[in-house]
């Protein structure tokens, strides 16, 4: 570890608050040669309802129009990010489905850019942008800066992480028979199958099936097991 990453570790180590690591990390990516930075947190659960968190040093005005013209929907970059960790520079190509939303962000200075996911086993995705006015992404300045950037993506998605929690807060830890039986349930088995499988009473399936959807706060069995498959809780 060099002293330029002892040195932003250590300041996003003892940040207290989301918009302390964000203004840690926007002087990471000062250093690195972008103007501006934008970090998003999404929760892959509620299945039809993802919670999007987002943070940015961009110009208000366009954080606010971002929102309300709903271009966190056809956003590509998001597109990408929440299906890939393999990075993605900005471009015309990059964003031929949303001219629209591209010819904006321009005019707000957000003419070159480099994004970056991350994924966590308990279904969230955090995506890391780094952006800048002029100046394009060339070949040898990205293999220079790739390995900063890459270190910089995961750093500051820890300390964002820390910061706002998870999906698991508030959720009791399943029991080893509960995950045995979420996951035999997983595979379509029904309970007296699981029961047969496991050398226990139907029974006493349907006791741990039931505590397991309580725990989770599920209203079948199919979307507790559905519900912790997407949360890890069954790996």
């Amino acid at each position: 570890m060099n002293e330029w990453t002892q040195d932003v570790l250590g300041r996003l180590n003892e940040a207290s608050e989301p918009s302390q690591v964000l203004a840690q990390v926007s002087v990471a990516a000062r250093q690195l040669g972008f103007e501006h930075c934008a970090y998003g947190l999404r929760t892959l659960v509620p299945f039809t309802r993802p919670k999007t968190l987002m943070f940015s040093t961009y110009d208000e005005r366009w954080s606010r129009r971002y929102i309300n013209a709903g271009y966190l929907q056809v956003d590509p970059t998001v597109a990408h990010g929440v299906h890939s960790g393999t990075p993605v520079v900005w471009s015309n190509e990059v964003f031929r489905d949303a001219p629209q939303m591209w010819d904006e962000a321009r005019s707000f200075g957000l003419r070159v850019g480099w994004a970056q996911s991350v994924f966590e086993p308990d279904a969230r995705v955090g995506m890391l942008s780094l952006a800048r006015s002029s100046e394009p992404l060339t070949a040898a300045e990205m293999r220079a800066k790739d390995p900063l950037i890459q270190w910089l993506v995961n750093k500051a998605h820890r300390a964002f992480c820390r910061l706002l929690g998870g999906p698991l807060a508030g959720i009791e830890p399943l029991t080893k028979r509960q995950v045995e039986v979420l996951r035999w349930t997983g595979d379509g088995k029904t309970s007296d199958e699981i029961a047969a499988i496991l050398c226990i009473s139907k029974p006493t399936v349907d006791f741990h099936l039931r505590n397991a959807m309580a725990r989770l706060g599920a209203a079948t069995k199919s979307s507790a097991a559905a519900f912790a498959s997407r949360l890890g809780l069954l790996n």
